[in-house]
């Protein structure tokens, strides 16, 4: 899993995002977390795993309006990132979600939040 999370950032560094060796790797982290779920389908896939806790890749086409193609790109995107995991069962892949790469942007934005609450109103 950290493999797939180096390439990411890696890629992420090296696909347009500029000037991120000025930023932590923290920064980067979440950047790229961000940048994977800045798409409705794939926020529709995490929600759909969500329910279902695990399933099979053509579930997830059978529930969107996309086609396999666009969806298996999508998911290549989520697990990419670490916000999925995927296993082979015979001839499919099964999904879920890696809980641990959601919760460390669940805190961040959990983060965001308390700061927020606690701030005085400025504008």
């Amino acid at each position: 899993m950290d493999n797939y999370r180096n390439i990411a950032i890696l890629n992420y560094k090296l696909m347009g995002a500029s000037k991120t060796e000025h930023y932590t790797e923290r920064q980067n982290s979440i950047a790229m977390l961000a940048k994977a779920i800045g798409h409705p389908a794939r926020v529709a896939i995490i929600d759909y795993l969500l329910k279902k806790d695990q399933c099979i890749c053509n579930d997830i086409v059978d529930e969107l309006p996309l086609s396999q193609p666009t969806i298996s790109q999508h998911l290549k995107e989520l697990k990419t990132a670490g916000l999925i995991k995927g296993n082979i069962d015979g001839n499919s892949i099964c999904y879920c979600i890696n809980q641990i790469t959601l919760q460390k942007l669940v805190s961040y934005l959990e983060n965001i939040s308390q700061k927020i609450t606690n701030r005085n109103k400025c504008c």
